[in-house]
């Protein structure tokens, strides 16, 4: 390559690699202003230390170990080498080699460690867990160790095993090229084909690699109770790999050190060739496979299978155990509830659970939010709102659903959408609105109390004043916040943030200069610089937006602040806004997770916590696959000033413990200084329930032989309205409370069916007593005809009456009726549904109303009514259990029921007809049911609804039906699944 050539490619490299400085440089110093701004910058460092520190250790420590067996086999080359045409061409390379040795070896090494380095930074967090590791108290029932070596020191061992590895294979690769290079090894000539130099040196390195293979064994010891073995699907070792696998291991461990021993002394010492050493590798290969596979296969085959429940037994209670510790399952309530009564108690209207059921669904009125509650087009709520609850002037805790009014850049018009106005104007929202849970005015709209713009409400569409009041209602930190923001004037009197609409004039503005402490000041020239760069914008220099008192807020996001704050957490995908002494603070749940629990089960977290809810106003989390997960960490973040705070929860948890411990100790602030009036708005995380509600959906069997079986096993239901999507049920925050607590909880709820069934099975629910998480379920009969939620809107919404109502309301100005959370909720001995029904006019920018709320009782087909209100609804069931009582039919055999009894009036004529038609089909049902043949059970089940259709319409003729209830089919003889075919429902 000529001069000018050089100097060239010289210059490209240079400007290649200031840029690239330039940029990670520059990326380096405005993430440690950020950590700067909220207070933590010993995260920053301390992550940046450990990371540069493995980079550092581990590729110098590879980089030399490969360059020192590099320049080994230089030295150990043979001075004089035979004539051969294979050396006469290797000359050449010799020739290029030779005279610059020194640069190749230092070339190849960095490359190589650069590439080690690069992997091993991104293990720091192995690193700080195996530097700060705790104890669990808890030891692992096969080797009696303490559960934190398998989480804070075996990733850490199994990485460094790993480097081993690949160092000694690269190192060989390189030997071997040298030797053969520089006539060490030959393939062509006469005498030996490897000098006696070359041989020491290469089988030395194999016989490291060997002894690193003894290490792997012992190693693989332990990761047998982390991988999946146990039948059925568990995790963990089981019955052949702790008789056989175990035992093998361990026998191949030494054979390991034999074979290396053997390499080294009879290549160098006794036979001086490899045939030895070759042989010593077939037997080591030919052992792992004898004892490590076959020996192992046939345990399984002709000892464990013949009686695999027996033998897997003790294994499996294992894993169970395991599993509901890892999760926090261990300390579950399970109370049997019957479910007896069918016919709606007179006190149902009176129960105070039943009154504080949840109408407003939080994905429904998002939309009545944003349109009743903006002014300004920009403004928005998301497209889920929250669920919380506050305690005001009837000193009772109440349930509310709650949304902050933030900006949406993307709804800004065309000439809002300059980089003036985008980034200095519209910097902030205003105010959080909020509405009780079960409260409808003005033709379905929310009760609202809180956040208004001005004080002209709609007199009984919203409270005359604020009743959740709030010092500082602007949000410059929010879900929606996802450009970066400029604020902070010199001039006082020059105010350029839009604030809100005037409350007596909605098309004038007020205006606001941000007086927090929150963003990083960019009043030097060297900052705006920086950012300019950072952000490829000029404005930076330029605009006068830009002054001496200018604070630059990025990263406002709240999850994603606290992301970045600890991202040793995995933060739940729904944060929620509350005000807390008189601030609007952002709360989200942390989890410390890990994926090495021994005979834990591993779940793949995004695919148990996805649901209806993701994506639409959640985040969903990443695919992790994890073994331990706790709720550890409470954290806030201030909507104004963007302050973050991690508040302990779990103070049990080691995780926890060895990361504030490798961050100085000051990095979690203790759960004793959590304020009592932010613990008052801690809420189950969604999250977390969703995980161990799906674990107890199997792991609520405690006994190995009916785990074995699982013929008592539970499944999450699909959304009731649309059950073909596939799409999971999520979740409810209930204000309530259930059978066997003490007072009104403020609960996670969801209901559970039988697998591969419909009808119900348990109703699980998470909430805080005392601050503590309980977790509780409530399960039913395994024959219950108790029906499950997509049963019950099935069953609900096919009543005549009902149905009726529905294509009404749908028929009218071509509207769509949608179904908003279908709630199951046990109240009275026995099992209320109720469903909010939401109309949304076909009219331009129409917003859903909840018009009417759907409800039953019972066993979710008998006793229902579709009403304006929940009183009215409470009361049109008490009033149908009053009046309406299931009617009976004379016993087989014609007996007479005992005198004193009390007893319907008989049924005669066509009715009775129609009642002993639907008894005949109830039977069959039964009949089909137990014999297991579906076609059968496919036509008994027609045939039960034809029968039910001509009972309802033979009580009609007879004037004994009330409008709005479906036939009166005993409860008790009612069949435990709905037809596989039901009628269509109305849309939405």
């Amino acid at each position: 390559m000529s001069r000018r050539g050089r100097v060239t490619v010289g210059v490209l490299v240079g400007v290649f690699l200031l840029f690239t400085l330039l940029g990670w440089g520059i990326d380096a110093y405005t993430d440690y202003l950020w950590f700067d701004e909220v207070n933590f910058t010993g995260v920053y460092t301390g992550v940046l230390v450990t990371r540069l520190l493995l980079f550092l250790a581990i590729g110098l420590a590879m980089a030399l170990v490969i360059a020192a067996n590099l320049y080994l086999a230089y030295r150990l080359r043979p001075l004089l080498r035979p004539h051969s045409a294979e050396q006469a061409t290797l000359e050449r390379y010799r020739m290029v080699i030779q005279p610059r040795l020194g640069t190749w070896i230092t070339i190849v090494s960095v490359v190589i460690g650069f590439f080690a380095g690069l992997s091993a930074q991104s293990r720091w967090k192995d690193w700080m867990l195996f530097q700060n590791s705790q104890s669990f108290g808890v030891k692992d029932p096969q080797f009696n160790v303490d559960v934190g070596f398998y989480i804070f020191d075996y990733p850490l061992w199994r990485y460094l095993l790993g480097v081993g590895f690949t160092t000694i294979v690269l190192s060989v690769i390189g030997a071997l090229a040298v030797h053969y290079i520089f006539g060490g090894v030959r393939l062509q000539g006469v005498g030996d084909r490897m000098t006696a130099a070359a041989r020491a040196h290469l089988t030395t390195l194999v016989a490291f690699f060997v002894l690193l293979k003894a290490v792997a064994y012992i190693l693989d010891r332990r990761a047998l109770l982390l991988e999946q073995h146990v039948s059925p699907g568990l995790y963990g070792a089981g019955y052949t790999d702790v008789n056989a696998l175990l035992p093998a291991k361990e026998i191949l461990a030494y054979i390991s050190i034999v074979v290396a021993i053997a390499i080294i002394v009879f290549s160098n010492a006794v036979m001086r060739n490899l045939v030895w050493p070759g042989v010593s590798l077939a037997l080591l290969a030919i052992s792992a496979v004898a004892i490590g596979g076959i020996y192992p296969l046939a345990v399984q085959n002709f000892q464990v299978q013949p009686s695999l429940a027996d033998k897997e037994a003790p294994y499996i209670a294992r894993s169970i155990e395991a599993t509901r510790a890892a999760f926090g399952l261990a300390a579950t309530e399970v109370r049997p509830y019957a479910a007896s009564v069918t016919v709606p108690p007179a006190t149902l209207a009176s129960d105070t659970s039943a009154q504080n059921v949840r109408l407003i669904d939080p994905q429904l009125v998002s939309e009545a939010y944003t349109q009743q509650q903006q002014v300004r087009g920009f403004y928005d709520f998301g497209p889920k709102l929250d669920v919380d609850r506050y305690t005001l002037a009837d000193d009772k805790p109440q349930d509310y659903v709650v949304g902050v009014r933030e900006i949406n850049d993307n709804a800004l018009t065309t000439q809002q959408q300059n980089w003036l106005n985008r980034h200095t104007v519209f910097t902030h929202g205003y105010g959080m609105v909020a509405a009780p849970a079960n409260q409808v005015v003005c033709g379905g709209l929310p009760y609202f109390v809180s956040g208004f713009l001005g004080d002209d409400q709609q007199p009984g569409c919203a409270s005359e004043t604020e009743e959740i009041k709030v010092d500082q209602p602007r949000i410059y930190f929010g879900e929606q916040s996802t450009e970066y923001a400029i604020v902070g004037q010199t001039d006082e009197n020059k105010r350029t943030e839009f604030d809100r609409p005037q409350p007596n004039d909605k098309n004038a503005e007020e205006r606001y200069t941000y007086a927090g402490s929150g963003g990083v000041p960019i009043g030097s020239f060297f900052r705006r610089l920086v950012f300019a760069i950072k952000n490829t914008e000029s404005n930076f220099l330029l605009s006068d937006a830009v002054n001496n008192k200018s604070r630059l807020m990025y990263v406002r996001d709240p999850r994603s602040r606290v992301e970045k704050v600890a991202p040793f957490l995995t933060i739940d995908g729904d944060p929620y806004p509350a005000v807390v002494d008189g601030r609007i603070k952002w709360i989200l749940d942390g989890y410390t997770t890990a994926a090495t629990y021994p005979y834990a089960q591993r779940i793949n977290l995004q695919e148990e916590t996805t649901d209806e809810l993701t994506n639409r106003g959640t985040v969903a989390l990443a695919r992790d696959n994890i073994n331990y997960m706790r709720n550890s960490v409470k954290a806030t973040v201030d909507a104004y000033d963007g302050t973050v705070t991690l508040y302990e929860f779990d103070e049990g948890d080691p995780v926890l413990k060895a990361w504030n411990q490798a961050f100085g100790g000051k990095l979690i602030t203790p759960k004793a200084q959590t304020p009592a009036s932010l613990a008052a708005h801690f809420r189950y995380p969604a999250d977390m329930f969703k995980v161990q509600r799906n674990l107890l959906a199997r792991f609520h069997v405690t006994t190995p032989s009916e785990y074995f079986s699982g013929q008592d096993f539970w499944q999450v239901p699909n959304v009731p309205d649309d059950p073909d999507s596939g799409v999971k049920q999520p979740p409810f925050y209930l204000n309530v409370e259930l059978p066997g607590q003490k007072g009104t909880r403020f609960q996670l709820t969801s209901a559970v069916t039988p697998n591969n069934r419909d009808n119900l099975a348990a109703l699980i629910s998470g909430s805080y007593v005392d601050n503590k998480p309980v977790l509780e379920v409530l399960e039913l009969p395994d024959q219950t005809a108790i029906q499950g939620p997509v049963q019950v809107h099935q069953r609900m919404t096919n009543n005549t009456t009902v149905r009726s109502e529905l294509t009404l309301l749908s028929n009218s100005n071509q509207s769509q009726v949608l179904f908003g959370n279908l709630i199951s909720l046990p109240v009275g001995l026995g099992m209320l549904y109720v469903e909010p029904v939401y109309v949304k006019s076909g009219q331009q920018d129409a917003v859903p109303l909840l018009q009417k709320v759907l409800m039953s009782y019972g066993d979710g087909g008998t006793y229902v009514v579709l009403a304006n209100s929940l009183k009215e609804g409470l009361d049109k069931l008490v009033a149908q259990g009053k009046s309406n009582q299931p009617p009976t039919t004379t016993p087989p055999g014609g007996t007479t029921p005992p005198a004193g009894t009390d007893q319907p009036p008989a049924l005669t004529g066509q009715l009775a007809q129609a009642a002993a038609a639907l008894d005949k089909a109830i039977a069959d049902v039964k009949t089909a049911q137990a014999s297991g043949d579906f076609v059968k059970y496919g036509q008994a089940l027609q045939a039960l609804e034809t029968a039910m259709n001509n009972f309802q319409a033979a009580q009609k003729a007879a004037g004994t039906a009330t409008p709005t209830t479906g036939p009166s089919v005993p409860p008790s003889q009612a069949p435990s699944t709905a037809p596989s075919a039901p009628a269509p429902t109305p849309s939405g």
